[in-house]
């Protein structure tokens, strides 16, 4: 969105009418209601929040808890916008094609920013074309399986993979090739020696359905209510999560190393708001000092919960890119050793 100053030469000819315009500017000045949040406003009207999934998924439920009190933060409206495609590529790219400003903030993981660009040839961006402003959440990871499996737990289902016969391994889902879920997949396949075959999925829901089918052994996911909705349907089963410890919303499912077979597999999915690189150092700051406000609402930390989302903890702008480049470099090492190309 582009910031236009507009300069015009007023020609007044007699200086009471001089005098009487800059007495009615003050005088609107003074009457005008003036915003508790004032210093924190952001010039040349609304920011748009990128949401690179369509309407109704779990990421754009996120946003659209976090649009309107950040609106009221920064002093200017704050309007969701969905743009699906290409693992997020897509909407990614439009934030990137517009000015460096902060008019546009894009909510994203490792799955979009990441990993999407060592898969697809088609994304035409890198990770650091992208500033990490501020965590929102992380969310525990599951291992969701068919209720017909014959394991009950990580354990069992490791020996499982290990003993399945090399003309029928058992097979997983993802939602695309080089998504987070299939790099997971790919490295847990790697880590207890027992190749297993991917079966990529163009959304969570078509996935869902196939386990619930009896037609996929097992997915590493995002925790979320859809699958909650499923277990208590008794249409599938939840063998363990990838945390280091157990979630707050999940402390009766044990973790994926509390088992014997299986250690140092600890892994969280993490969202963040960011801008485009080049944005003015004042405006990151006008906007991360917005985001970690909203993030201390009672209200909004409540419906993260609901969510399932674990509240990130306020950063500096150098320990938000310390982050982020260690981050990168680590799933890039990550989805090397997996065999990850772009196709």
């Amino acid at each position: 969105m582009h910031l236009v100053q507009r300069h015009a030469r007023f020609l007044m000819p007699h200086p009471f009418i001089r005098a009487a315009v800059v007495m009615t500017a003050a005088l609107v000045a003074v009457l005008l209601p003036v915003s508790p949040v004032s210093a924190q406003n952001i010039p040349g009207g609304t920011v748009a929040l990128m949401v690179p999934y369509p309407a109704g998924g779990p990421s754009d439920v996120i946003a659209r808890v976090f649009n309107t009190p950040l609106g009221r933060e920064l002093g200017v409206p704050v309007m969701v916008e969905n743009l699906g495609g290409v693992s997020g590529a897509l909407g990614a790219q439009k934030v990137l094609s517009a000015p460096a400003d902060g008019h546009f903030i894009y909510q994203g993981s490792p799955n979009e920013v990441i990993l999407s660009p060592l898969a697809n040839a088609a994304v035409k961006f890198d990770a650091e074309d992208f500033q990490l402003v501020q965590l929102i959440a992380y969310a525990p990871m599951v291992v969701v399986a068919k209720k017909e499996l014959a394991a009950s737990n990580m354990d069992e289902l490791i020996t499982l993979a290990r003993n399945a016969p090399k003309d029928k391994p058992l097979n997983y889902g993802s939602v695309g090739i080089g998504s987070l879920y299939h790099v997971l997949s790919e490295h847990l396949g790697q880590v207890i020696k027992a190749p297993m075959t991917h079966v990529p999925y163009k959304g969570v829901a078509p996935m869902l359905q196939d386990l619930a089918g009896g037609n996929l052994d097992y997915a590493i996911l995002p925790q979320f209510g859809a699958i909650d909705g499923m277990v208590a349907a008794g249409r599938v089963k939840v063998l363990g999560q990838l945390g280091a410890s157990r979630a707050e919303s999940l402390k009766n499912l044990p973790t994926v190393t509390e088992g014997k077979l299986l250690k140092d597999f600890n892994f969280t999915i993490w969202s963040g708001y960011m801008v485009k690189k080049g944005t003015p150092p004042e405006m990151m700051q006008k906007l991360q000092k917005a985001i970690q406000a909203v993030l201390t609402d009672p209200k909004v930390r409540e419906s993260l919960g609901a969510q399932f989302q674990i509240v990130a903890k306020p950063m500096s702008l150098d320990e938000s890119a310390k982050f982020y480049a260690v981050e990168a470099a680590s799933y890039r090492k990550l989805a090397k050793a997996v065999g990850i190309e772009r196709q």
